[in-house]
């Protein structure tokens, strides 16, 4: 099944005679992509006014009598992608398997049972995704310490130890990761569970200027740090540290090349406001409400590495812990990401 979930909006908005030729375009996608990726015994199939479109897959894969899972989902992405090609708007697909098929009984059960198939796999997808990212992180630190070390023969003790420490440090934070996985998915976690806990900002902020530093020294960028002294804020260590990490490796991934990445903090009343300043291209206002949304990446962003998870990530964590995140012009001439944490109350009460 795939289908058009703008269909009936178009339809309410703009009238029937712009559904009806946003229909004829997505049939003629689905037609064309039917005809290349269908074998002889297949069959597809719309009811006019839809916004459902179906395929039937009878003929047998290579390995086996019935169509293989993998064949399935290469025929819905091919067909996916083609009507997102031509009409330019997202396609929800899924399927099922029937045991039998009568074109004379009411499908809608079956039509629902597949779209709710697809709508778990691509939330197991995201899940994994954001996984992916969390342990990249780490992992990219940890192997540009390793690098330094084995490069730089000529760093003197101190600067070895400092370097393993910080390596050690986020290969035990991995660690933590990988064993909570499923509780620190960032995508499940209940705002019970981050705002639990405490930690000290200044610590969490080293930590993650640490973890970013080699990125930042890869591109001749300076990091800078202001007014963070014995600041306790009532969100979980792990995931504090995680949204700065993902704020600073924005910041250094979109900055220019020897740019300036500033971090700053400031307590207001019962909230502390983290502030992160880079001078590179910044972000237009049409694009900041939704530079947070999964896999959502800015109109500069694709000539930079990157998945559209990290800020995500960092809106997801924020809000757990009741606080928020936004974005603005920055000082700098780039973008300022500004997040509001809340104050452990008792710290808070005392000031």
């Amino acid at each position: 099944m795939l289908r058009l979930p703008e269909f009936e909006r178009i339809a309410w908005r703009k009238g029937k005679r712009a559904a009806q030729r946003l229909e004829r375009l997505t049939m003629a996608a689905f037609v064309q992509s039917a005809g290349t990726v269908l074998r002889v015994g297949d069959v597809s199939g719309h009811d006019p006014g839809s916004d459902v479109f179906a395929i039937v897959m009878t003929s047998p894969s290579r390995e086996c009598r019935a169509p293989s899972p993998v064949d399935i989902r290469a025929v819905l992405e091919r067909a996916a992608a083609a009507i997102t090609l031509r009409v330019e708007l997202r396609v929800e697909s899924g399927w099922t398997i029937l045991t039998t098929l009568d074109p004379r009984e009411n499908m809608e059960r079956d039509i629902a049972s597949a779209l709710e198939r697809g709508a778990r796999e691509r939330e197991r997808y995201e899940f994994f995704s954001a996984i992916g990212h969390e342990l990249r992180t780490p992992l990219t630190s940890i192997r540009g310490y390793l690098e330094t070390l084995l490069d730089d023969h000529q760093t003197d003790p101190q600067t070895t130890r400092r370097f393993l420490e910080t390596a050690r440090r986020e290969a035990l934070r991995m660690g933590r990761l990988l064993d909570g996985m499923f509780e620190f998915s960032l995508l499940d976690l209940s705002s019970e569970a981050l705002a639990a806990q405490s930690c000290d900002l200044e610590s969490r902020l080293l930590q993650a200027c640490e973890i970013v530093r080699p990125q930042a020294q890869g591109r001749n960028m300076r990091l800078e740090r202001d007014g963070v002294a014995g600041l306790i804020v009532a969100i979980d260590p792990d995931a504090c540290l995680q949204l700065l990490v993902n704020l600073l490796d924005n910041a250094v991934k979109y900055g220019p090349d020897g740019g300036v990445v500033r971090v700053e903090a400031r307590a207001q009343s019962d909230v502390v406001i983290v502030s992160v300043d880079d001078d590179g291209p910044g972000i237009a206002v049409q694009e900041r409400e939704s530079i947070f949304g999964l896999r959502v990446r800015g109109a500069g962003a694709a000539t930079r590495p990157g998945t559209g998870i990290g800020l995500a990530i960092v809106k997801m964590i924020a809000e757990r812990a009741g606080g928020t995140v936004r974005v603005m012009e920055s000082p700098l001439g780039g973008a300022r990401f500004e997040v509001t944490l809340l104050r452990k109350a008792s710290e808070a009460r005392a000031s």
